[in-house]
């Protein structure tokens, strides 16, 4: 389901189109895709939003370039943790929401690519909300966060310490079903010590559905 969904969103790509590269296994099927459509001639440039994404987008001969060299962004592509019925999201377990949330917010178009279970009711109901912070006093951010109503834990891969490609930790954030999804972005942003969450409110325009009864687009 989520390789039909990615490879779905490969025909909204035009030709010198100026592509963000979102990050996660869905959008790895995307990023496939679009090598298989450069061999056969097609002419765009990547923005990557992790470095495991720009070590496979090159794998595959898609051309990379800086964020820094593009004011804006003609589509990005990009998977997520959890939609609701507002097309807002929550997205990070991939580590890279940082990067994501900048290239998404300069970009015209942003599609996600998702396959059903990761639509819910409400953002929270089945994953935490992730929490980019710096190292400096990150057991008092995460006090200050969890004063939200949260239960935070650091992030651990292999009972070591998660690090972005930003040289951060990251702090999964349960609040449970969140009723404002928008102002709790904002308070959680507003903890000095955080870099930036995994609530993506108004950035979705599409989500592209990989589900068992075939694709499905949802707009706002």
């Amino acid at each position: 389901m989520k390789k039909k969904a990615a490879e779905k969103a490969v025909e909204y790509v035009e030709d010198g189109m100026i592509v963000g590269l979102g990050t996660g296994s869905t959008v790895a099927y995307t990023i496939k895709k679009l090598g298989e459509k450069i061999g056969e001639g097609l002419k765009i440039t990547g923005i990557p939003t992790s470095m495991q994404t720009k070590k496979l987008a090159a794998e595959y001969g898609i051309p990379l370039a800086d964020l820094n060299e593009y004011t804006e962004i003609d589509l990005t592509i990009d998977g997520a943790d959890e939609v609701d019925s507002n097309l807002d999201l929550i997205k990070g377990g991939g580590g890279a929401l940082t990067r994501e949330k900048i290239v998404a917010y300069h970009s015209k178009k942003e599609i996600i690519v998702i396959d059903e279970t990761k639509i819910v009711k409400g953002l929270g109901c089945d994953f935490p909300v992730p929490v980019e912070v710096i190292k400096y006093g990150w057991q008092n951010t995460k006090k200050a966060v969890e004063k939200l109503g949260c239960k935070a834990e650091l992030r651990r891969i292999m009972d070591e310490v998660y690090i972005t490609d930003n040289s951060n930790y990251i702090l999964d954030c349960d609040f449970g079903r969140i009723e404002d999804p928008e102002q709790l972005e904002q308070e959680i942003n507003n903890i000095p010590g955080v870099v930036e969450n995994g609530l993506f409110i108004d950035l979705a325009d599409e989500v592209i559905v990989g589900s068992r009864q075939g694709i499905m687009t949802l707009e706002k």
